[in-house]
């Protein structure tokens, strides 16, 4: 080998291992204090709250073994979710793709062909085959930025995915309440309805005996025809309930699955931590941090796409021919190496521009965390807020009940005892459903914004929530 070529490989050499070493992106403290520089996220929650670390597993909590069936069949047959896995999967092979940019590329070609004469292609004289060998040094980090965003991006795939998951898991429980309640709602409309007919019948009856008038009748029929009303337009909302839950499940939306016929207990405190363990526990948040992630390696990989590029070459070929002559001094097999060098001179300002837009496009992915990020703090506050409203709203319901109950327990001893008649005891049922009916409301929402509570607390419906993603990058 002569000596140039020997200097020319020690500098390739050399430049190779002195490679540039990518810069790592920001991490979650140093996003935080760009995105909300303004806010304390280290303080208790406004709205209150149980103290102690948020909670996984709390599914389990409703203690329904249907509704963990259900949840599981969700996240099992979900088309939605599945077209999430895709995307996981896609974004996977993505990562795949840009660290095949970072290995060597083989090439194997070969010529061959039969002896003629007349209009016979000449290379068909030439038997042979080469192997090719080609590999661009990453002196700069372009491609390493490229594989460390795609890394970022898929990252996030999976957080999207996860939290996916629990909102479909928090959907199907919200739900599979909305089924229950809506199935009581059924049974206390009916009981209204006959309540409201045995009132007609009373005013009839008074009516025929001259104590009573055509007008009260006819507003004794109307009430019939408004709790009919009434229970037609609950009975709607329970196969909406039904149909809505089945297609969560992956199910053809026939109505038909049975719905519990009480309402779970409401389960007792949740542990709400503080809102900086919600923020870095929320997989949707953690999706965003990785995005912030990938625009960073973005800004990288277009500064590095400005300076030159190397590629090693080198092959080795065995050549023949049984109609040609080859040189004398001419050997199987031949081999030899090369770089080539290419350097940006004027592209029209087009690598300074594609710097500017990336450059823009991290600045967005910070604004889009804060955004989230505030959000997520709002859905907390709000949700804490409206369960200690429903809880309150419970205890005076609860009450409002019992009182009604004993109303009418008074009427129907008056009753009894001559001092009123039946109808005033039925009017009085009627106010008893209806408590019952407001009461009954109140449960179900609170059920739900129970469930609520821990999806935006970043809570797993599961034992424990897979383990995310961790990149390391070089």
């Amino acid at each position: 080998m002569q000596r140039p070529s020997l200097i020319l490989l020690a500098l390739l050499t050399a430049v190779l291992f002195a490679g540039c070493r990518t810069k790592s992106p920001p991490s979650l403290a140093e996003i935080q204090r760009q995105a909300l520089p303004n806010i304390a996220l280290t303080n208790a929650w406004k709205a209150g709250g149980a103290a102690g670390l948020i909670q996984d597993d709390w599914l389990a909590t409703f203690n329904d073994e249907q509704l963990n069936a259900l949840v599981y069949e969700a996240v099992t047959n979900n088309l939605d979710l599945r077209v999430s896995a895709t995307r996981v999967e896609q974004a996977g092979q993505y990562v795949e793709l840009a660290k095949a940019a970072l290995r060597p590329r083989l090439a194997i070609a070969g010529t061959g062909g039969f002896k003629g004469g007349g209009g016979s292609d000449v290379s068909s004289a030439l038997q042979g085959i080469m192997l090719a060998a080609s590999w661009e040094p990453d002196l700069w980090g372009r491609m390493r930025y490229g594989r460390n965003a795609a890394q970022a991006d898929y990252a996030s795939a999976q957080a999207d995915f996860q939290f996916a998951r629990q909102s479909l898991a928090a959907t199907t429980a919200k739900s599979w309440f909305t089924a229950s309640e809506t199935w009581l709602q059924m049974q206390l409309a009916a009981d209204m309805v006959k309540s409201a007919e045995e009132l007609v019948t009373l005013a009839e009856k008074r009516r025929q005996v001259g104590a009573g008038s055509e007008q009260d009748v006819a507003l004794a029929r109307a009430n019939v025809g408004s709790f009919k009303d009434t229970a037609k337009q609950v009975s709607l909302a329970h196969q909406q309930a039904l149909r809505a839950l089945e297609l969560l499940l992956g199910r053809y939306p026939s109505a038909e699955l049975a719905a519990r016929e009480n309402l779970p207990a409401l389960p007792g405190p949740v542990p709400v931590g503080m809102p900086l363990e919600s923020l870095e526990r929320r997989p949707d948040l953690i999706a965003a941090e990785r995005r912030v992630a990938a625009a960073f390696n973005r800004v990288g990989e277009a500064k590095a796409a400005r300076l030159p590029r190397i590629t090693l070459n080198g092959s080795v070929a065995a050549i023949e021919s049984d109609v040609l002559d080859l040189k004398p001094d001419f050997q199987n097999p031949i081999g030899g190496f090369g770089a080539d060098l290419v350097a940006p001179i004027y592209t029209g300002g087009a690598l300074q521009t594609q710097v500017k837009i990336r450059t823009i496009e991290q600045k967005a992915a910070v604004a889009e965390y804060a955004a989230m990020a505030l959000r997520a703090i709002g859905d907390v506050e709000n949700a804490l807020a409206a369960g200690q409203n429903l809880a309150e709203r419970g205890q005076l319901l609860d009450q409002t009940v019992a009182d009604q109950q004993r109303a009418l327990e008074l009427a129907q001893t008056s009753y009894r005892v001559g001092k009123i008649d039946l109808r005033s005891v039925q009017q009085q049922q009627l106010n008893v459903y209806a408590a019952r009916l407001t009461s009954l409301r109140v449960q179900g929402e609170q059920l739900s914004q129970r469930a609520n509570l821990h999806l935006v607390l970043g809570g797993s419906f599961e034992t424990a929530p897979p383990q995310q993603t961790q990149v390391t990058v070089k």
